[in-house]
């Protein structure tokens, strides 16, 4: 009992443990992909595409059933041994087993059979697209997140540095070398800081809670992000690479494959319902036998005998020509026909709209990967120019307004710079996504 205890207290510490360390990319998406509803919706789908194939299969099986019925009668009825009219009480049990087996019917079978095979591949297609989705999601919610964590950041960083000014500044006026406008222009940036640090800090808190949602992430728990690098594919913010051209090839994408999917189930239904224009046959066989008493009579035969006696068998063979169903089975094929030419279009408009999209996605990310070598040139600028007018504001060669100037200067250029590392994560991924590669690692 004491073991158990013990090792109970081990994992909830170290569950505690994993909950206070900040998430990746990766993690939050993984964990969005386990239990995000609408993949769950999307798995028990794909198992009703399965479903549908067994039964598909079962109908090339024969159909076996037994029957059992007993029946009383009172008053006139007919005596089966002399099929005259008898006004006694009288017992009947029968027993019958019976099997069909449909031999031909326009390879309608085969075709259902087609179609939910298509179905299944279409399920895993629909289930992949939304672990997709839900990883972009995911990876949107994630960036927005870790861009308001950043900010935060610096913002506390801007309070501490404005608070040591405020102590510096007050002392350079005691001994006469700044004003008292110097250090009310100080407290004023101070004040502004700790504003801008408050509102940064509630934005962070709205982008964690869509985070949450996105990932079904229980919302009473704790959640903070790794905003240093995205640990995803063992890439960091700071790793962007030139790759290639433009890239026009879409690959396995699932949203193109469940629609061409799509488009080959409506084909073989399409085919099913021309089938329903050829004759059927089948077969059928089965055995009966039955047991007759009179009630309050002594029974002339046993049950054994009876039920011995009175088996009979047959076998036997329909053949089905369609006719005349005023109009419908015509009617089932042409709407058939137009739902697969529907389907048809239906992939190459997607098809478009996905080549299109890719190449979207990847005309942003070439632009935020230059966006960020400048941004990186601008934040080194702006971080020199911050230094030099602050050591000239200690030395008194210029003004708190100048000093405030280019530290807002370079808080706005570490945040765009900020922006534009994640941006370029993110258009990355739906570029790897609209190409048809895997997006998030099991």
């Amino acid at each position: 009992m004491r073991r158990l205890t013990i090792s109970l207290s081990l994992f909830v510490l170290q569950l505690s443990w994993c909950m206070a360390q900040p998430w990746t990319m990766t993690q939050c998406m993984q964990y969005a992909v386990k239990h995000n509803h609408q993949v769950k919706q999307a798995a028990l789908e794909l198992e009703n595409y399965k479903t549908n194939q067994t039964s598909a299969i079962g109908k090339f099986l024969p159909a076996v059933e037994a029957n059992i019925g007993a029946q009383y009668n009172f008053g006139r009825a007919i005596d089966p041994e002399t099929n005259g009219y008898t006004d006694v009480n009288t017992y009947y049990n029968g027993y019958s087993l019976n099997m069909s087996l449909p031999v031909f019917d326009g390879f309608g079978r085969l075709h259902a059979l087609k179609a939910a095979k298509a179905s299944v591949l279409m399920g895993h297609q629909a289930l992949r697209q939304q672990q997709d989705m839900t990883a972009l999601n995911v990876l949107q919610a994630f960036a927005n997140a870790a861009y308001y964590d950043g900010l935060v950041r610096m913002a506390d960083e801007r309070v501490q540095e404005t608070t040591l000014l405020l102590k510096q500044t007050r002392l350079l006026e005691e001994v006469g070398r700044k004003s008292a406008a110097d250090v009310a222009q100080v407290v004023s940036q101070q004040a502004e800081a700790d504003y801008e640090l408050t509102r940064q800090q509630n934005l962070l808190a709205s982008a964690l809670l869509e985070l949450k949602k996105e990932m079904a992430f229980p919302l009473s728990e704790e959640l903070s992000v790794k905003s240093e690098e995205s640990d995803y594919g063992g890439r960091t913010v700071d790793s962007i690479q030139q790759q290639g051209p433009v890239p026009t090839v879409l690959g396995d994408n699932p949203e193109l494959l469940t629609a061409h999917y799509q488009m080959q189930v409506s084909k073989q239904e399409w085919q099913q319902a021309r089938a329903s224009l050829y004759p059927s046959l089948s077969l059928s066989a089965g055995l009966s036998t039955t047991y007759y008493h009179t009630l309050h009579v002594p029974s002339a035969s046993s049950f054994s005998n009876q039920f011995k006696n009175n088996m009979g068998e047959y076998i036997g063979a329909t053949l089905s020509i369609p006719l005349f169903n005023r109009l419908q089975t015509l009617s089932s094929i042409r709407r058939a026909k137009n739902n697969y030419r529907i389907a048809c279009e239906s992939y190459e408009q997607k098809h478009m709209e996905l080549e299109k999209l890719l190449r979207e996605a990847w005309l942003d990310w070439q632009g935020y990967k230059k966006q960020t070598i400048q941004m990186e040139k601008k934040v080194e600028a702006d971080s020199m120019a911050y230094r030099l007018t602050r050591r000239q504001f200690e030395e008194g060669l210029s003004t708190a307004i100048d000093l405030h100037t280019t530290s807002a200067q370079l808080l706005n250029s570490r945040a765009t710079l900020l922006q534009c590392r994640l941006m370029a994560i993110v258009k990355e991924q739906l570029v790897r996504y609209y190409k048809g590669e895997q997006i998030w690692t099991e």
